[in-house]
This record gives structure tokens, sequence and C-alpha cells, in this order.
């Protein structure tokens, strides 16, 4: 069914690479106009390379290939005020906003040198970053719009962000995601009254930057002084039920799209985990009975 989104203005934080880029293009592809902005710079404590504007430049040419339109902006999630502005300019070009998508985030890892500012630097981003994405969109909701958070399965996994190895920036990274779960559940609350929805979805390893740097795959093979991709791939599939070593960012956008989609009308408050059964699997994991 084309066009689930025909319409429909998003706003899309981490927009220019990775998952963010994959969540504008789905929806732009369903008929969805998009706001999409990045931060655009190196946060250091961050060990592999951010977006860059010509990687956000990228992102508005797809959509505009599919005939839709698109704001993209250079913004900090952590700067409430550049964002509120970031967000008026694409209103006032676009007439409306109807799906958020707060998607930015980082994950920093010990790598030689941890320092209790990484755990900030990645509250910073990963939680407070969508707190303030979602409170300068609040003003410019209307009634039965959607808001789409984006939280980690990692996150729920024993002695996977809260390994200490990982040090001080995981360890804030996890914390910030386990706390987007209560997050979202009081926010879909307090916006149920307007048919507003808030849902979190939370992938698995994604075939991003993210989970492809030097930093993660030597500690998943900790045993090889520079562990490459073919190394970790059988390490990546030990942590999933399904025998994949990741899914790919389409797998989580096609998901976003259902939330910011009349299709999820009724549906609020909610964790969506695409882990292909990572959770299940993990020891002490969900099980029915």
């Amino acid at each position: 069914m084309a066009g689930r989104v025909e319409g429909k203005v998003a706003f899309i934080t981490g927009a220019a690479r990775g998952q963010g880029r994959a969540h504008a293009v789905r929806l732009a592809e369903e008929g969805a106009d998009i706001i999409a902005v990045d931060i655009c710079e190196q946060i250091e404590s961050n060990p592999y390379p951010l977006a860059t504007e010509k990687d956000l430049a990228a992102t508005a040419a797809s959509i505009e290939r599919l005939g839709r339109r698109v704001v993209s902006v250079k913004a900090d999630v952590r700067d409430r005020a550049r964002l509120e502005a970031a967000l008026s300019d694409g209103v006032a070009a676009l007439g409306r906003l109807d799906v958020v998508v707060a998607n930015a985030g980082i994950l920093p890892m010990a790598m030689g040198d941890p320092q209790p500012s990484d755990f900030v630097d990645a509250v910073d981003v990963d939680l407070v970053g969508v707190m303030n994405t979602i409170a300068v969109a609040i003003p410019h909701l209307g009634d039965h719009s959607s808001i789409v958070i984006t939280g980690s399965t990692a996150a729920m996994l024993p002695n996977t962000t809260d390994n200490p190895a990982l040090g001080p920036g995981s360890a804030g990274y996890g914390w910030a995601k386990k706390t987007l779960i209560g997050y979202s559940e009081q926010l879909a609350q307090h916006l149920a009254g307007r048919f507003i929805r808030v849902n979190v979805i939370h992938p698995t390893n994604v075939d991003t930057h993210l989970l492809h740097n030097d930093g993660l795959y030597s500690m998943f093979r900790p045993d090889l002084a520079a562990p490459a991709r073919d190394d970790v791939e059988p390490a990546f599939i030990q942590f999933h039920a399904m025998p994949i070593p990741y899914v790919d960012p389409v797998d989580i956008s096609n998901a976003v799209l259902f939330f910011a989609s009349d299709e999820s009308r009724y549906v609020t408050g909610q964790q969506l985990r695409v882990d292909a059964g990572a959770l299940l699997k993990a020891p002490g994991g969900p099980v029915g009975g």
C-alpha cells in the first residue's frame, strides 16, 4: 500500500546517515516531507566519526529524488534553542508537523583513557537530546500525531552496555536508553487525550557506524589485536536467536513507518524490539509460561 504517510511532515534527528537517513528516505518513499537535522560535527568522546554536512546534503538529495520536499539543517540536539529554531524554520517552509523521530544518538566508549565526561556526553545526546527534540516539537504537533523514539535492545540486556570494559560512555548510553522507557510511557499518558502517540523502537545491532568501529570490534574480539568485520560477525550472530549478525537500517525504518502512519492510530506507550530474538535468547530474558 503506497502513500502510507502521504501529506505528513516528519522531523528526524540524526538524519545525515545511518538509521536516521534510512528513516527519512523510507518515510519520503511513502509520501512524507522531511525536516532533517544532524550535528554534522564530531563529539570527541565518540570513537567513530560522526556525520558531516556532506552526509546531510546526501540525505536531502535522496529525498528530493523521490519528489518530496525537505528542509535540512545543521543542529545539535543538546542545544534546545538551536533545535527549536531549526524546527520552526522547517515548519514554516513545509506548513505543518505530524511525526517526530527522535533518533540522534552516540555511543562513547573507553579507548584507553575513559573519562567521567564520557557518561555525560552519552546522556546529553541520548536522553536530554531526545527530550529536547520532543519539547520543541510538541507546540507544533496537531492531534493524531506520532512521536517515535530510538531506544536500544542492548540496554535491556545484562553485561552489555553496563560492561565495565566499555567505560562510562557505554554506561551512560545504557542508562539513557533505559530511562527513555519510563519517560515515553509517562509522555504517552499525558498526550493521549490529544491522540498523540508515543512509542519506542529498540533495535539490536544495526549495520551502521555505531556498530562497525574499532572500539566495538575490540570488545567483541579481545583476543585479536586488530579485528575486522569478518572476525566479529560470528560473535554478533551469537547475540541473536535468529542466526544473523545484525539487521539493516531499513528494518528499523519499517517499524518507524508503522508508528508514523495512521495504521498505529491507537498504539501508544509501546516498547517494540526489532532484535532478531536477542532479548529472548539472553539469560533471564522474557519467557512465556
